[in-house]
């Protein structure tokens, strides 16, 4: 395939030696472009992945001049062998790895009582937080913030208490073979970041750099002395701030070019994500190609139905499986089955250790708190599922789900559906639109509150996932918000 002149132009920046951050759109062939550069050059360089199925299908597409590797495998070649009979190591409940490191009672924090069990658990995400950082030591900004305690001077409590405990769980995790804390993949990552290691190579490619946790962004602009540095991804599809990612690509040093001629879908699409990206005010607008049409209407049998959330993908999964259809679920089950099994307990009356849901003793409780406290809005589809169906018919349907291959449609929350297309796609009823403010327009109709940005990107995530259909019924309020129309 002749390359495009946006191509062409990233292969001259590449070629006269610039760092360059190269800004690709969705379906614009980013890893086509990267491999273009990589086989026009004897140099040779490294390419980190976002993840292993990544690196694998790019080893098959690079020169043999080019290692394709994650940021992981670097670090376990590194350091992470001495660990290996630790993170083969039987897995074990919270509280007796709090236990071990001496939290072995509760403690009462403003009217709450967190108990030895929610203790533990939050030490041990303090920990996996400060990972994911570029931090060198554990600190209370470190510490999760617990549903109920979110208050700053609560959390400050709590951390007060906690940061201790995360320190001699680190601490812990230093011992190559044998501690209390359960030794995972970004541990050794972690441990590797912080001996400032030295990426021998003259070139070094970031794939999805928009996602790039600070520990890897770290390593990556640490090489910027004696490697040419090269990333690559889409601001736009930056939805993973929730967990620590940051986007690295807007204030990275070195030359910004774009590729926004997408291959994966037509015009009429292209149109669509242009509006999405607007919101988003993100820096690339879409052109579509005319040879692939793209329909946007009512899909009656999609390939794919993309969700906002677990929640609403569990009933996605329910629905279909009651009109008698095979169902699969990106990703498995298993987070839907815990938060199933976390309701059954509390409407049992037993307290839980799930994350989300440990500080609350009944079900009654949590109903309320889901209802009444603005905190907990988010919690109310779960809520809503487990009254309208049970716990039970839950677990049924997951224990039901079927393999990709064999199932008649598949349902993914958008946040997963990322880096996948499929023929046609139908888009869930919960991207719910903006809540009403105070304000009323010219007809004294209440005015929408205006689309965050965060959504925003997740839906031009969700509308770029087709190639020939897309039902955009579950974001069809679009087309009545004020700011969904910016040439009206």
């Amino acid at each position: 395939m002749k390359p495009t002149d946006e191509q062409t132009a990233a292969a001259d920046s590449f070629h006269a030696g610039n760092h360059l951050a190269l800004q690709a759109g969705a379906g614009t062939g980013k890893t086509t472009t990267l491999a273009l550069l990589a086989h026009a050059t004897k140099r040779r360089g490294r390419y980190l992945a976002y993840n292993r199925a990544i690196a694998q299908d790019a080893t098959a597409r690079f020169p043999r001049t080019v290692q394709c590797k994650t940021a992981h495998a670097l670090a376990y070649a590194a350091v992470g062998h001495r660990y290996t009979s630790r993170l083969n190591a039987p897995r074990r409940p919270a509280w007796q790895t709090g236990q071990a490191l001496g939290l072995t009672k509760a403690v009462r924090i403003g009217d709450r009582e967190v108990s030895q069990r929610a203790l533990s658990n939050a030490a041990l995400r303090t920990v996996t937080r400060f990972c994911h950082t570029a931090d060198d030591k554990i600190t209370r900004h470190h510490v999760p913030k617990l549903r109920g305690l979110e208050d700053n001077d609560l959390h400050r409590e709590l951390a007060i208490h906690i940061v201790p405990f995360a320190r001699k769980a680190w601490s812990d995790l230093q011992h190559p073979d044998d501690g209390a804390v359960r030794f995972d993949h970004d541990h050794y990552l972690k441990i590797w970041s912080l001996t400032q290691p030295t990426l021998n190579a003259d070139f070094l490619l970031l794939d999805e750099a928009q996602d790039t946790n600070p520990v890897v962004e770290q390593i990556f602009l640490n090489q910027r002395s004696h490697t040419q540095l090269v990333m690559v991804g889409d601001s736009a599809q930056a939805i993973y701030h929730w967990r620590g990612a940051k986007d690295v690509m807007t204030g990275f040093d070195g030359t910004h070019l774009t590729l926004s001629q997408s291959f994966r879908f037509g015009p009429h699409l292209a149109e669509e994500a242009n509006r999405w990206l607007h919101l988003a005010d993100a820096p690339i607008r879409l052109t579509g190609t005319p040879a692939v049409p793209t329909e946007i209407g009512p899909v009656t049998s999609p390939d794919a139905v993309l969700c906002r959330t677990n929640v609403g993908a569990m009933a996605q999964v329910m629905a279909l499986m009651a009109d008698g259809q095979r169902v699969a679920l990106v990703g498995g089950g298993d987070s839907l089955r815990a938060l199933a099994l976390a309701a059954r307990d509390l409407k049992e009356g037993r307290r839980t250790t799930h994350p989300e849901l440990l500080l609350f003793p009944t079900w009654g409780e949590l109903q309320d708190y889901a209802a009444h406290d603005p905190a907990g809005r988010e919690l109310q589809p779960l809520v809503d599922l487990v009254d309208k169906h049970g716990a039970d018919a839950i677990l049924k349907a997951v224990a039901a789900l079927a393999p990709e291959q064999q199932a008649e449609v598949t349902v993914s929350t958008a946040h997963k559906a990322k880096g996948r297309e499929w023929a046609c796609v139908r888009i869930a009823d919960d991207f719910t639109p903006p809540k009403d403010s105070d304000q009323e327009d010219a007809n004294g109709c209440p005015r929408p509150r205006p689309i965050e940005d965060s959504e925003a990107r997740l839906a031009y995530v969700a509308v770029t996932r087709t190639r020939h259909h897309l039902d955009m019924v579950g974001l069809s309020w679009i087309d009545h918000h004020p700011d969904g129309n910016p040439t009206r």
